[in-house]
């Protein structure tokens, strides 16, 4: 069967379908194994309906045989890993400052499973992606990572294999971007505990037979979740603006 005989829509298609499905996949909360397989791919396929106006034109037509399109499914599939990895690591930020907020509070122990990283995790950390993700679709933030997915279609050219080191640098910018941004979200955590744990060393000293011990740990924990219920909206706001910010920067690559 030649590729003459073969409409070229549905090669399209294929193609837009590649590189949607793939960042579907590694999204966080739609790529996790607790998500319903056909909901993932009916938003896959309703996706690729939405963008074939626009991205079927990028494509290099009439397709002139099968090593083109192994090559060209190749490439969309390259891109869409990259976008995929990049939103996981944005959100992985959070379940990096659940952890740092955990050791300092004295719950690292305490783990649960993640759906949005599909693993254990620290127990505030599962608690912060969740509820960022709940905060993404309450701010109508998925709109914009609609934008950036359609938009990629001008930064990565259909048929141009993305460069390895303009994606290295670009993982490494958003790996660093989002261990900076756990750092700024848990600051107020790490404060509270060097001012508690310098609280303590003094108290031991002014009182060496009291049993420090024991009363550290349950008044960190208290003290600690206080702390983090009347900073938390500040911390969500920091977190959503620095989201914004890195799609914001992507759509004006």
């Amino acid at each position: 069967m030649s590729f003459q005989i073969l409409p070229e829509l549905s090669f399209a298609f294929m193609l837009i379908f590649s590189r949607i499905g793939t960042m579907v996949m590694l999204l966080p909360g739609l790529g996790e194994r607790s998500f319903p397989v056909r909901v993932r791919l009916s938003v896959a396929l309703i996706l690729t309906l939405v963008f074939f106006p626009l991205a079927s034109s990028f494509y290099p037509t009439p397709f002139t045989g099968v090593v083109q399109v192994i090559g060209l499914l190749i490439g969309e599939i390259a891109i869409g890993f990259v976008l995929g990895i990049g939103g996981r690591m944005m959100l992985g930020a959070l379940q990096t400052a659940g952890t740092i907020i955990a050791n300092q509070l004295g719950l690292a122990f305490v783990t649960s499973l993640d759906p949005s990283q599909g693993q254990q995790g620290a127990l505030i950390g599962t608690f912060l992606s969740l509820l960022a993700v709940a905060l993404i679709f309450a701010t109508d933030l998925h709109y914009l990572v609609i934008a950036a997915l359609g938009h990629s279609y001008e930064i990565f050219r259909p048929g141009v294999f993305p460069d390895a080191g303009d994606a290295g640098k670009y993982v490494a910018e958003l790996a660093a971007g989002s261990f900076k941004i756990a750092v700024q979200i848990s600051a107020p955590i790490l404060i509270f505990g060097l001012i508690f744990n310098v609280g303590l060393g003094v108290l031991a000293r002014l009182m060496p037979q009291m049993q420090v011990f024991f009363i550290a740990m349950p008044a960190s924990i208290i003290l600690g979740f206080a702390v983090l219920a009347l900073v938390l909206a500040a911390m969500m706001g920091v977190y959503l603006s620095y989201l914004e910010g890195g799609l914001n920067a992507l759509l004006q690559r």
